[in-house]
């Protein structure tokens, strides 16, 4: 159970890494953006789209992409406005929680019983 286990997080390091985004890591378990902060999905999201708006996003902002992100995988990238993309995950946006002060902090997951941390 271990092996295929790490060979997953592996695996899904290596999607990152050749995604052009090593900003996201795996970090106990869940998927992590910059400086270990957990990133988080919304249900009330469609596949490709976000349904975060203005006041939704001053809590929940979105995980911005680099310029120079390319799609690879299950990671893909929506218009986020502005000339800005957001990541997905299988289609589903990812968001950080302004909640979570600490690296490796999950305060969000679970929230309105919405949010969810994403586990590889």
């Amino acid at each position: 159970m271990k092996k295929i286990f790490f060979a997953a997080v592996f695996t899904l390091l290596g999607v990152l890494a050749g995604a052009a985004h090593a900003q996201l890591v795996v970090r106990d378990g869940v998927l992590t953006g910059a400086g270990g902060r957990t990133v988080y999905t919304f249900d009330k999201d469609q596949p490709g789209k976000s349904n975060c708006g203005s006041g939704c996003l001053a809590v929940w902002p979105a995980f911005m992409a680099k310029p120079e992100a390319v799609a690879k995988g299950e990671f893909g990238l929506i218009d986020a406005g502005g000339g800005n993309r957001q990541w997905t995950v299988n289609g589903k946006p990812l968001y950080y929680y302004t909640g979570d002060t600490q690296p490796g902090d999950r305060k969000g997951d679970g929230v309105g019983g919405v949010w969810h941390v994403v586990k590889p």
